[in-house]
């Protein structure tokens, strides 16, 4: 009866865990909108999406039934955030006009596939059974999906450095913070080290993120503020140039100037 009810639970905040998950690899849909209206990536980094990306082709593997059993769940939402990650590093090298930083980006993306293809096929050939896939595929999980929540701690640093989070989506990293809480919750029933160690960690990264966005909000909106001033004052010169070099008719400078 216990048993039945912690399986219960188990499989309802599994469920949650995947919806929490799909939003937080949905989350850079902002960004990426923000990349194509404006034809660049600008200064946004392509290191959290190299790093999901090859944290739920890790998962996916661990979730496999001849490799760990029973998980489902695992499966279901990393094949999907694997997905949406090739989507946006798609976008991301279209957008990328550095071609010295498009072309590195294809090479990790290369390796890490070359990676997962040689860890998938070392593990089902040379281990026989899953308790020892688990543990070899479990440790090598913990390593990337701890990964993937440090990987905005280059952000971050960006963040400190000029008091400003423009470059930090909250959507992302309140995805984070939530998707860590599910699946370290999830990870205790019964207790998954290899689930609830990196989410956990993943959770900690994640409020500091958090924390970090509230501490810089509003030096944020003055930055872009001020930004703004700064153009439409530019903007204002080159008219007042123009008018006083005879290039532009005052009439219509007036007219045009906001």
């Amino acid at each position: 009866m216990v048993s039945h009810l912690v399986n219960t639970i188990r499989n309802v905040v599994g469920i949650t865990g995947n919806v929490i998950a799909l939003f937080l690899f949905l989350s850079p849909v902002p960004t990426f909108i923000r990349i194509w209206k404006k034809g660049s990536v600008e200064q946004f980094s392509p290191v959290p999406y190299l790093a999901t990306l090859v944290n739920c082709i890790v998962w996916v593997i661990y979730g496999l039934p001849m490799v760990h059993p029973n998980s489902v769940l695992v499966i279901t939402i990393n094949a999907a955030g694997t997905a949406i990650e090739v989507v946006f590093l798609t976008l991301f090298l279209i957008f990328c006009h550095d071609k010295k930083k498009r072309l590195k980006v294809l090479l990790i993306i290369m390796v890490e596939l070359i990676f997962m293809a040689a860890l998938a096929t070392l593990i089902l050939t040379v281990l026989h059974t899953t308790q020892r896939r688990s543990i070899i595929v479990g440790i090598i999980a913990i390593l990337f999906n701890v990964m993937m929540y440090a990987a905005p701690l280059s952000v971050m640093k960006l963040v400190i450095t000029t008091k400003s989070v423009e470059y930090m989506p909250f959507f992302l990293s309140l995805a984070s913070f939530a998707n860590g809480v599910a699946w370290t919750t999830y990870a205790f029933l019964p207790f998954d080290p290899f689930i609830a160690v990196p989410n956990g960690v993943g959770t900690i990264f994640s409020l500091a993120q958090l924390l970090l966005y509230a501490t810089y909000y509003k030096s944020t909106k003055r930055i872009i503020a001020a930004r703004k001033e700064a153009k439409m004052e530019m903007h204002l010169s080159l008219s007042e140039v123009a008018v006083a070099n005879g290039d532009v008719d005052p009439k219509k400078t007036a007219g045009a100037t906001p």
